[in-house]
């Protein structure tokens, strides 16, 4: 029947079908309004919190009484339109009364939750990593503690340590230096083994390829750019320190890495070692053992990890610091001890 028909012969009808499209028409107009920004243009932050076992109703009340939403009744409804009653996502979400309810119920229902971002400088330690962590909230020292001392039963980390030693830490230089962001939920082995995956991305299968080429475990490769980490001050020195190092291993000198030794004793740079110091037992000491030390010194950053691999061609032995982030590279012991001389006083 076409509406011509109704017309005629129905007049009530259509003034029915009119009737029903302009509720239907001012329900979605209302519905709108009502679900426009609570306070429009405003970028205010505010953490609400969805608990266990909240409903839609309950949020829905207490979105309206911080000032989130313009109506609550907009909220409930929306929800129920969606499917999301009974699926609002638990956690704390940062929201903005500019934001309008249907920009707000999405992010519950999906749960866009509150992330902490967390920054790991490069040439940091496990034990510096653990301390910004718990600055930032996002574990204690006890479940950090454990969360890097449980065996990598799966394999997954190719990087651990294959043997446990009271002298290593298994996740030393495994977590790799980058911005993170945690929900504050996050537990502490999620945060690790999110970290040390990074590094697993890291190894590309051509960095693979290059370390078996140079006859390096991964884990080899890491240690070995971790000592570069913390030698190189200049970013364009890497590949040199790094032959430097080759070099040595190459003939079977001693690294002698000052790095190695502060790792050990817990001494800042900035604090001149002593002959003493370079005495310390510790199979990191590479003053008195020859090669790698058994495990890195800290995280380094994929500089450090490709100038590991890819080291300057060079016949470099020795190098000092000049004072300035530099050094002065040296062929032979008698060169090499000029520029001691020079440069660090003969100390």
């Amino acid at each position: 029947m076409r509406f011509a028909d109704v017309n005629r012969r129905s007049p009530w009808l259509r003034y029915l079908i009119l009737a029903v499209a302009g509720a239907i028409v001012l329900g979605v107009s209302g519905l709108a309004l009502a679900s426009a920004p609570a306070r429009l243009g405003s970028h205010e932050k505010v953490v609400f919190e969805v608990t266990g076992g909240e409903g839609a109703s309950s949020i829905a009340n207490r979105l309206e009484e911080v000032g989130l939403v313009r109506d609550r009744l907009a909220f409930r409804t929306l929800s129920a339109l969606l499917g999301w009653n009974g699926q609002l996502k638990v956690g704390k979400y940062e929201m903005s009364p500019g934001l309008s309810t249907w920009s707000i119920l999405h992010r519950i229902g999906r749960g866009e939750v509150l992330k902490i971002s967390v920054t790991i400088p490069e040439g940091y330690t496990l034990g510096q990593i653990e301390t910004l962590l718990v600055e930032k909230g996002l574990a204690t020292k006890e479940a950090f503690d454990q969360a890097v001392s449980r065996a990598d039963t799966a394999g997954e980390f190719p990087f651990l340590p294959a043997k446990r030693s009271r002298f290593i830490q298994p996740y030393e230089g495994v977590l790799f230096p980058d911005t993170y962001f945690f929900e504050e939920s996050a537990t502490a082995e999620t945060i690790v083994r999110t970290m040390a995956r990074r590094t697993v991305a890291v190894f590309t299968p051509e960095f693979l390829a290059r370390a078996q080429e140079l006859g390096l475990t991964p884990l080899e490769v890491l240690t070995l750019a971790s000592i570069i980490e913390k030698e190189a001050v200049l970013a364009e020195e890497r590949p040199v320190v790094s032959s430097v190092y080759h070099n040595r291993l190459r003939v079977g000198i001693k690294l002698d890495a000052c790095p190695t030794v502060r790792y050990v004793i817990g001494k800042p740079p900035e604090k001149p070692l002593l002959f003493k110091d370079l005495e310390v037992v510790s199979p990191y000491n590479t003053y008195n053992n020859a090669g790698l030390p058994p495990g890195p010194i800290c995280s380094p950053g994929l500089a450090a990890i490709q100038a590991a691999l890819y080291p300057a061609e060079s016949d470099y032995y020795y190098f000092v610091a000049k004072n300035d982030g530099s050094h002065y590279f040296s062929r032979t012991l008698e060169e090499h001890n000029r520029a001691v001389a020079k440069y660090q006083g003969g100390n």
